[in-house]
């Protein structure tokens, strides 16, 4: 999962338009005020442990918000963080699970509705700390024995899907390398 957080001082959408993975909503437009934005946006990586995704980012996002002295966050579904989408169920699932497990920790939460095209204005604080982002790996820390040398996530190796080194048209049953 990638998180861009924000400090911000406000924080407003509207849903303007749906898609066809859109979540029914009763609630089209609002906003936050003192908050910190929480762009988020799920990884095919993080179907792998949607829990652990869950807990990681409760845990960092509890930190960042102890740093910053804030208990408000507005979960706001933000598909344009990587080039390798989850599912659009295990997103919803991922960001739905994160509003109830932030709620649990007794900090004020709202989500922006998943799977809408919304426009939105933000005012954010603007100090050194206000930015951040942040990657949340679907494994625990010890579990992962190979690095992306794209992107550096960590996953495991087994996870790693056959890529052919002789041709486009490959079908996947190259002999293996010596």
């Amino acid at each position: 999962m990638r998180i861009l957080s924000i400090h911000a001082t406000s924080m407003w959408y509207h849903a303007t338009q749906k898609t066809k993975m859109a979540e029914p909503v009763s609630t089209r437009e609002d906003r936050m005020e003192e908050c910190v934005v929480l762009f988020c946006c799920v990884e095919k990586l993080d179907e792998k442990n949607p829990d652990n995704v869950i807990a990681s980012a409760v845990k960092n996002i509890q930190k960042r918000l102890l740093t910053l002295g804030v208990n408000r966050v507005l979960i706001y579904p933000y598909a344009h963080l990587t080039s390798t989408l989850g599912s659009p169920q295990v997103a919803l699932a991922i960001l739905s699970g994160l509003d109830r497990a932030l709620s649990a920790e007794s900090i004020d939460v709202k989500r922006a509705p998943f799977g809408w095209y919304k426009e939105f204005e933000i005012r954010g604080k603007g100090h050194p700390l206000a930015d951040l982002s942040m990657t949340i790996c679907p494994y625990e820390g010890t579990e992962c024995d190979f690095t992306c040398p794209y992107c550096h996530h960590p996953f495991k190796e087994a996870d790693a899907v056959h890529v052919c080194q002789q041709s486009a048209g490959c079908m996947g049953s190259c002999p293996e390398p010596e």
